[in-house]
């Protein structure tokens, strides 16, 4: 692995740059298409829990591809590999600005998912290998600023967009953006990371997916289908199944194709557990809350973008000062001060009803969204600094692959309540139900994150993050 001396500061800040570029092209599709989703549903005429896997179907593909990447990131070069990746994402976006229908997109959905995916991992493992560990929680920070710098925008562009030429411009300007990624790595990127001739174990990868695909669609088609079915029992049973055949291979192979051991680790099993639950309900609530203005409401794309506006601002301000207080304090307290807020903004939208202002929604948002900033990436650089570096592909693969499945679940799932709590409740609520169903949906939120509360109070360790185990 490439020792942090063998490269100037002016060629790490060049790569940190291109990271960042990258990750505006990727992340802003998150916010963008959220506001948009609403007019895709009616556009390429599918239902709304249809419609849930527009996003959430992509978060399935990519943590499905998790697993793979830490193979690939230890078996190839790296500035190959992350170009490899660009161009995957490129032609992803490509075929989604085209799409006649819903299968065409979910097609370059999933083709952006793989590049996705990779391109994600590899960020991580780069920067926090090109850097010393005194500056990862800063540097992480200054990351997930990039992650959420572009959902700053993202949203009240993509409604101006959706309400003037169409929600196919998002995918345009997403290709014109990382296109001018791709020619900067082109002439910036190096070889940073150590490689190996790992021999492909096909036969874990596919177990991988029929483990991370079967449980991730059985949960996500509760919605939809009664449980006693095929496409929720036999799917969650195929996926259980194949989970516990993955885990026994990992732990017999002398090359695991995902190392599980780093669970052994406390602070990082608890980092993969609390971004889990994060992503779990920052990803439910993501969808629910355009849906909750245009759908329910009865709002344009363009006010949807300005009630997420606040909140994807105060995330990018949040975001690098989390990193220099992990550096400086360690998790324990930016666990609980985020916890704190994500649980406080879930149960204030408990409250929401047709006469209130959609404006307490959007500062319910600003809330949810600086916790999101205080947990984000301070999880993830806390969970990774405590494993071995050689084990830093593996990790991050884990992590990364574990939050986002449990993002596309959280997706279908409080669709799914919402919908389903929203339709029955149609005789005694009336019109009304939709509400209803939504302040249940938090309701359900505000559970989950409790138990992310109890762990920030009860399972962090006060020490520092530099005090490893």
């Amino acid at each position: 692995m490439t020792d942090t001396y063998e490269l100037t500061d002016k060629r790490r800040t060049l790569i940190f740059i291109n990271i960042v570029i990258s990750c505006i092209a990727s992340s802003m599709l998150a916010t963008a298409l959220s506001t948009a989703l609403p007019q895709m549903v009616s556009d390429l005429n599918i239902s709304v829990s249809t419609g849930q896997w527009i996003t959430s179907g992509y978060s399935l593909a990519m943590g499905i591809i998790m697993p793979l990447t830490a193979f690939l990131i230890t078996r190839f070069p790296t500035k190959k590999l992350y170009l490899t990746s660009m161009m995957c994402f490129i032609l992803g976006l490509l075929i989604c600005a085209v799409s006649p229908n819903f299968e065409f997109m979910m097609v370059g959905r999933i083709l952006q998912a793989c590049g996705n995916g990779m391109l994600t991992s590899m960020a991580q493992v780069i920067l926090l290998t090109i850097y010393p560990q005194e500056k990862c929680g800063s540097i992480m920070g200054w990351y997930g600023l990039s992650v959420s710098a572009a959902p700053v925008i993202a949203p009240t562009i993509a409604g101006f967009l959706i309400d003037t030429v169409g929600w196919r411009m998002i995918f345009y300007i997403s290709i014109f953006i990382m296109s001018i990624a791709f020619v900067f790595a082109l002439n910036v990127f190096k070889d940073v990371l150590n490689t190996n001739k790992n021999k492909f174990d096909i036969c874990s990868f596919i177990i991988s997916i029929f483990a991370f695909g079967g449980i991730t669609l059985g949960i996500g088609n509760l919605g939809s289908f009664n449980f006693i079915s095929l496409q929720i029992l036999a799917t969650l049973i195929i996926g259980l199944i194949s989970s516990v055949l993955f885990i026994y291979r990992q732990l017999h192979l002398k090359q695991p194709f995902l190392d599980i051991r780093v669970l052994k680790d406390k602070n990082y099993t608890l980092s993969v557990i609390g971004s889990m639950l994060l992503y779990f309900v920052m990803m439910g609530s993501s969808i629910i809350l355009p849906i909750y203005v245009q759908t329910i409401m009865g709002y344009s794309a363009v006010i949807s973008a300005l009630v997420s506006l606040p909140g994807s601002l105060a995330m990018a301000i949040v975001s690098p000062f989390a990193g220099k207080i992990y550096d400086k304090f360690g998790m324990k307290k930016l666990f609980i001060a985020g916890s704190a807020f994500m649980l406080i903004s879930n149960i204030g939208m408990i409250f929401i009803t047709m006469n209130t202002s959609i404006w307490l929604a959007a500062i319910y948002n600003v809330i949810r969204c600086v916790s999101i900033g205080c947990l984000m990436m301070p999880l993830v650089t806390w969970g990774i600094t405590n494993i071995s570096s050689s084990l830093t592909a593996h990790g991050t693969a884990l992590l990364t692959s574990f939050r986002t499945i449990s993002g596309a679940i959280g997706s279908a799932v409080f669709v799914g309540i919402m919908t389903l709590v929203g339709n029955n409740s149609v005789n005694k609520y009336g019109e009304s139900a939709q509400i209803h169903g939504l302040n249940i949906t938090f309701l359900t939120m505000s559970i989950f994150t409790l138990l992310l509360l109890f762990i920030a109070v009860f399972l962090v360790k006060s020490n520092k993050n530099i005090d490893t185990n």
